[in-house]
């Protein structure tokens, strides 16, 4: 433009547009600002191995690396199949290449399950904003679940921050939640015990059988359970269900299931649920099948003693423990 402008010509529009659309500008300006956008920098990381190492030296070690790089990498970015986890990578992304508005005030329940990086991701939409974090550490059941509020309040942004401790409980019988908070001080130490503040001490039964009569005392329970009215829930490792499910219905006791594969929307006073599925629910009487599988089904101990903490107080009524393996030494004491 300056050499037309020396020329004694004026460079026009047509003329300006011309010369930014040429090969060499585009190329230039290619180089000197690039376009870029989230997954195309994950993806350009996740296949380029001296790209990842560059950025990655000094914070991830060289083993950390290679996990991350793909095996068989896709052809484009368009193709590439993101997991759950690459979600929270390519949210950051976004933000650093384009900042996140902030929310006037988030309300986040059930907190203590996100990961770090979720956790960062739900900050950001309020970092100018305010929050309400709602969550309960001993219902973590989760690997990487929080250890701490203090933890949590840090990934969200919010060092400095007011904690109300809620400890006293209406849905939950009192021996009922005695007996669960025996764990509390292997999975979560330091957090309080909860206190039941309905005058009904509700009831808790725990029975020992011999590993071939297990499936005879469960529905002996639950044939003590049912007559009453009201919801009864036999909570089980997801393994047994199948097991228990033939016995109740050997022992013509009605009843549904809550898996995927089986679950229907028909309400019946009996109902057979994975203990992997049984947070959120509540039943009047709980019958708790081998709380030391339910424990062993997860990947670490103290998540394990966790999904158990949760299991055990879905009762409101009632909670009768079968059990032929010895009971977690948490539990047992």
């Amino acid at each position: 433009m300056r050499q037309i402008e020396r020329s004694g010509d004026f460079p026009g529009e047509r003329v300006q547009n011309s010369i930014a659309k040429s090969a060499p500008v585009k190329a230039y300006t290619k180089d000197l600002w690039p376009a870029l956008d989230p997954a195309a920098v994950l993806f350009h990381l996740f296949t380029d191995e001296h790209a990842l190492a560059d950025v990655a030296d000094g914070v991830l070690t060289e083993t950390e690396q290679r996990m991350l790089l793909w095996e068989k990498p896709p052809r484009t970015k368009g193709a590439a199949r993101w997991t759950r986890a690459d979600q929270a990578l390519l949210d950051e992304l976004a933000d650093l290449l384009d900042r996140t508005p902030s929310l006037g005030h988030v309300v986040l329940d059930e907190a203590q399950d996100l990961s770090p990086m979720q956790l960062r991701a739900v900050g950001r939409r309020a970092s100018t904003g305010s929050l309400t974090v709602l969550g309960d550490i001993a219902q973590g059941t989760t690997p990487w679940a929080t250890p701490s509020w203090d933890t949590a309040m840090a990934h969200l942004g919010r060092p400095e921050h007011e904690l109300v401790t809620l400890d006293r409980g209406f849905r939950v019988p009192g021996l009922v939640i005695d007996f669960a908070a025996r764990l509390l001080p292997s999975m979560a130490p330091g957090l309080g015990a909860p206190v039941s503040v309905r005058e009904n001490p509700g009831r808790l039964d725990v029975v020992a059988a011999d590993g071939s009569r297990r499936s005879a005392a469960v529905v002996d329970a639950v044939r003590a359970a049912v007559q009453e009215p009201g919801s009864v829930g036999v909570i089980a490792p997801d393994a047994f269900l199948d097991a228990l499910d033939a016995a109740l219905a050997r022992a013509e006791i009605r009843h549904g299931r809550l898996d995927a594969e089986h679950g229907d929307d028909e309400d019946r006073q009996v109902e057979l649920v994975p203990a992997s599925i049984a947070k959120g629910l509540e039943f009047d009487r709980v019958v708790v099948v081998e709380p030391a599988a339910i424990a062993a089904a997860e990947p670490d101990e103290r998540t394990g003693l966790r999904r158990l903490y949760v299991v055990l107080t879905r009762a409101v009524s009632a909670l009768t423990v079968v059990h032929s393996d010895p009971l977690p030494d948490a539990l047992a004491r």
